[in-house]
């Protein structure tokens, strides 16, 4: 495998690492360029202009993952249905138009979702298969993974490939009731009680939009401090989370749960997985798609 430029190009930034040919990174930075920042047709013209003079990396070859490949991005590349491996995914890459040096753009997912409509991802899928490549015993049995976020993602791997995935989109619930609603406040998330007394009030995790105005009633009717406000709406989303939507996947954790992420959102994950008398493990999302688009350029020219 020769060196190559890989990017985790989402949302909001792009993340960029120069790899050798031995695997080892030879430099990463990350770039203010999120597809929702960018103009029509602006991808290619930035990857050249901006980020690969950035990295010294204007003549490798490059291979590009998240939103990069959505409506948002340089090119639409078509969701791929699970399940599906690493191979197989690596083999639905699609080469980016207008790049010179060649880029090749990763596919997202679908699968079927808890209702009618199917569910879909683009990113996280890479780091799946990262953390899937950071120690191949990880690809025998079934593993349960989860990938918090604005949009968390809850994965279900068989032998190495994803089988199904839910959406919970907690982190944007918490963040649109904290601003726009009667449980609006701007506190931090801090407390580890309050928090811990969300996750108990979640309960089984049913009737959530009922369990909800514990949050203010707490306040104005048994005399909690305000300040708790948001800590206890944290543990209530999380809480309401791990308890409902492994049952959607029909996943009971084999072991414990894989969380794959930003380390301090893991931890408020973890605790409250902790609380309901479950186990996780945190692994560190950067790393993890980092290792993804490294098996993925390998799978593609092997």
């Amino acid at each position: 495998m020769g060196a190559f430029l890989a990017c985790d190009w989402g949302t909001t930034h792009l993340r960029a690492w120069v790899v050798e040919a031995g695997g080892a990174v030879r430099a990463g930075r990350t770039f203010p360029l999120g597809v929702a920042r960018l103009q029509p047709g602006e991808a290619p013209t930035r990857l050249r202009d901006e980020v690969r003079p950035a990295l010294g990396a204007e003549a490798l070859p490059a291979v590009l993952c998240g939103m990069i490949g959505s409506n948002l991005g340089w090119i639409q590349v078509p969701y791929l249905d699970c399940p599906v491996d690493a191979a197989g995914f690596a083999a639905a890459m699609h080469p980016a138009p207008d790049s010179e040096p060649p880029a090749w753009i990763a596919p997202g997912l679908r699968g079927p979702g808890p209702t009618a409509a199917p569910e879909v991802l683009r990113g996280e899928e890479t780091q799946v298969f990262g953390w899937l490549a950071q120690d191949p015993a990880r690809t025998i049995g079934t593993r349960l993974l989860c990938l918090p976020g604005t949009h968390a993602k809850w994965v279900l791997v068989e032998d190495g490939a994803v089988v199904r995935f839910v959406t919970a989109m907690t982190g944007e619930l918490f963040e649109v009731l904290s601003r726009h609603s009667v449980l609006r406040n701007d506190a931090s998330v801090d407390d580890w009680q309050a928090f811990a007394a969300g996750v108990e009030a979640a309960g089984d995790g049913g009737g959530l939009a009922a369990r909800l105005f514990s949050a203010r009633s707490r306040v104005v009717g048994a005399g909690a401090p305000a300040a708790e406000t948001a800590s206890y709406l944290s543990g209530l989303l999380i809480g309401a989370e791990i308890a409902s939507v492994p049952r959607l996947l029909n996943a009971a954790a084999p072991g414990p749960i894989a969380l794959i992420g930003e380390p301090s959102l893991c931890g408020w994950y973890s605790k409250a997985i902790e609380q309901v008398g479950l186990t996780a493990l945190t692994y560190d999302g950067g790393e993890a798609v980092l290792a993804g688009l490294i098996a993925l350029n390998a799978y593609r020219i092997a």
